[in-house]
């Protein structure tokens, strides 16, 4: 009885370490792309896009590894510093994994003698499995308030 005991633990324990080792550590992938953001690496932010990748900030909604790469990542990327993210909810599989909270930004000065600015706002990152079996980010959105001009 007790190796009927043992080699089940046993085989309980493994089943959980397998199912757990498929999964991503989705906080990892989020604290990866914020990090590859501030460090202002466009190249490594767009390796980490899905090829389908879709984007959603207001009324703007891109799609494609491309169009977002440019309208977002290039675009946006030397704008703002200082990305911080709080999260709220968090959720992985072994195909998908989410993030979803809140924001930060400095906003950089448009121009000598304009003045800086802070943004905040909620985001969700969609992140995917590849046929590769690499993680992409297939969705991300955000929705933010006004920026608020330093002093």
């Amino acid at each position: 009885m007790k190796s009927l005991l043992c080699s089940l633990f046993v085989a309980v324990a493994l089943t959980s370490c397998s199912k757990a080792g498929d999964a991503v550590n989705v906080q990892t992938l989020d604290q990866e792309f914020v990090g590859a953001w501030n460090s202002r690496d466009s190249g490594k932010i767009t390796g980490m896009l899905a090829d389908d990748v879709s984007f959603v900030q207001g009324t703007a909604h891109w799609k494609g590894k491309d169009e977002v790469s440019q309208k977002w990542v290039r675009e946006t990327l030397p704008t703002i510093s200082s990305l911080k993210t709080s999260v709220i909810s968090s959720n992985v599989d072994t195909n998908s994994a989410y993030e979803a909270g809140t924001f930060s930004v400095d906003v950089l000065p448009a121009g000598p003698g304009q003045p800086a600015g802070f943004g905040e706002g909620n985001y969700i990152f969609l992140w995917k499995k590849a046929a590769d079996n690499t993680w992409k980010l297939s969705y991300a959105q955000l929705e933010d308030l006004p920026v608020q001009r330093r002093n």
